[in-house]
């Protein structure tokens, strides 16, 4: 009996969906900085909480070679826990937003850096981008943290910057390293080479 491929292709499209929303918000950002308010705060708390759950339901979902999804688990785990955080109580959060979101983006980075080597041992052809971009997004996200700039506004621009960077890491990692094959096999089916004993 053959595995449904319907949670794969449900967590593929939630993860391009989420990627695209979180793309948004950053040129959102970029083109208007004075945005950045508890509104705004609220609203990315929304959109990490949801991706969150996205993540955590790919997690599960087991695609084929198990590398796009492979740190899912925790990272959904914490990004539903900061999400809710934020959206309930955003005056918590808007003093130290850039901080917090870069942390979250440069540890997603260093793990998709992982992810690609892992891509390339799998024999992935563009293994590549995923590490351009990976390597993009943990620049971004560094930034972010050292706040090198005392401008809110700036900051705000600094945030767009690296949320753009997150969606697109995310947008590439999933259609890159995400395989769904409609034969594939449950786990539990184990396939042994009979051998010739003659």
């Amino acid at each position: 009996m053959m595995r449904s491929v319907t949670p794969m292709r449900t967590a593929k499209a939630g993860y391009i969906a989420m990627s695209v929303i979180l793309m948004a918000a950053g040129a959102v950002l970029i083109a208007a900085p004075d945005t950045l308010a508890s509104a705004m705060c609220s609203v990315l708390g929304v959109v990490s909480a949801v991706f969150g759950g996205v993540k955590i339901a790919s997690y599960f979902s087991k695609d084929l070679f198990r590398l796009a999804f492979q740190h899912d688990l925790a990272e959904g785990i914490l990004l539903m826990i900061l999400g809710v955080t934020a959206a309930v109580k955003p005056e918590l959060f808007l003093g130290f937003i850039g901080v917090i979101f870069g942390v979250c983006v440069l540890a997603d980075g260093l793990l998709k850096i992982q992810t690609a080597i892992d891509a390339k041992v799998f024999g992935v052809s563009k293994w590549w981008l995923i590490l351009a971009a990976a390597i993009a997004a943990d620049i971004a996200g560094f930034f972010l943290i050292i706040n090198p700039v005392d401008s809110a506004a700036v900051v705000a621009v600094i945030l767009g910057v690296t949320l753009l960077m997150e969606g697109l890491l995310n947008l590439i990692t999933v259609l890159v390293a995400v395989k769904i094959v409609k034969n594939q096999l449950p786990d539990d089916i184990i396939t042994v080479n009979p051998v010739n004993t003659h």
